[in-house]
């Protein structure tokens, strides 16, 4: 298959997955997850052009989203694209399953498993519904596929079959970017006339905050985790680093060191930073942050969050390193 880097193949890729899509599904309904990442928005996309509202999405908000996000997804794709949109708060759902639990595999299963549990249950009170559509790309299918024998998978994504016999015989998935890399699913997301701020905002991961949420999460040090992230991507967002840094979080460990605040003895949690680039997410370099910009998000994430007195930079590439810490 030619790789898709321009927008005359982007835009024969979109007509024979239109043809492909119109073919497998008829005149039925059609289920999908619409985090808002760059991978659900272009399915969603894709498919509103292939079936229009044919396509149910649906927002779960698993308490795992950054600041902000499933109001964002609400507004982008309600308010302004006019999407069959149904919105599910499953906040407390989802941490309550992921109390106690530190193992970030089980950790991926719990959310997948449960995101699955969500769709059942809203399929049940829709008609018609017979195809389950995911964003499932290339890579996602590489690292969850052991590459050989003896050799391990790098991860478990939740869009990457698992899915129970019941639903399994209900629904018939709908994948129609699977073999795309990311930067060619960017280039399908322009050709479909995608804004830039929806097809170049960086990857987030199905299980969310969940996996840089680093061990068991606790509901106050996952508050302390969303609040320095959006201090990260605000100041990613003033110098233009967003414009140039592939994917950029906030990562925090399970774990407390000592400090001083208000010139007394303050335990809390550090703050991992990282931010990488990568074309096709296999291999990924690390971004060399000016320290001008590294001591301001320092000095902020400090001052306003609380819980973290420690702001440290990951300078691990890929490998040895994964983009996510789990």
């Amino acid at each position: 298959m030619e790789r898709i880097t321009t927008k005359a193949l982007a835009e024969a890729f979109i007509d024979e997955q239109v043809r492909e899509v119109r073919a497998q599904v008829g005149d039925k309904k059609v289920l999908l997850a619409l985090s808002g990442g760059v991978d659900s928005s272009v399915v969603a996309a894709l498919l509103i052009k292939a079936i229009g509202k044919q396509l149910i999405c649906v927002h779960v908000n698993h308490g795992l989203m950054r600041k902000n996000e499933s109001e964002n997804v609400i507004e982008v794709f309600q308010n302004q694209l006019d999407a069959n949109l149904i919105y599910i708060d499953a906040t407390d759902r989802f941490l309550n399953l992921l109390a106690g639990v530190a193992d970030p595999e089980t950790k991926r299963k719990i959310i997948g498993g449960e995101f699955i549990n969500v769709f059942a249950d809203e399929a049940r009170k829709l008609d018609g519904v017979s195809f389950l559509a995911q964003g499932t790309i290339y890579p996602d299918i590489l690292e969850s596929v052991k590459q050989g024998e003896g050799k391990k998978a790098v991860k478990s994504h939740h869009n990457v079959g698992g899915l129970p016999d019941d639903l399994a015989e209900r629904f018939e998935l709908v994948e129609p970017i699977k073999l795309l890399y990311k930067d060619e699913v960017r280039v399908v997301g322009r050709a479909l006339g995608l804004p830039s701020e929806m097809v170049d905002r960086q990857p987030f991961p199905g299980p969310g905050l969940g996996v840089r949420c680093l061990g068991a999460i606790t509901r106050d040090r996952l508050h302390a985790l969303r609040e320095a992230d959006a201090i990260l991507r605000e100041e990613f967002d003033k110098c233009g680093l967003n414009q140039t840094v592939w994917q950029y979080f906030i990562a925090i460990p399970d774990i407390k060191s000592v400090g001083v605040k208000d010139d007394s003895r303050y335990e809390g949690w550090p703050a991992i930073i990282r931010a990488v680039n990568t074309k096709d997410a296999i291999t990924a370099t690390i971004e060399e942050i000016p320290y001008k910009i590294l001591h301001t998000i320092t000095n902020r994430i400090t001052n306003e969050v609380e819980g973290i007195n420690r702001v440290l930079y990951d300078l691990t590439p890929k490998p040895t390193g994964t983009i996510e810490w789990e």
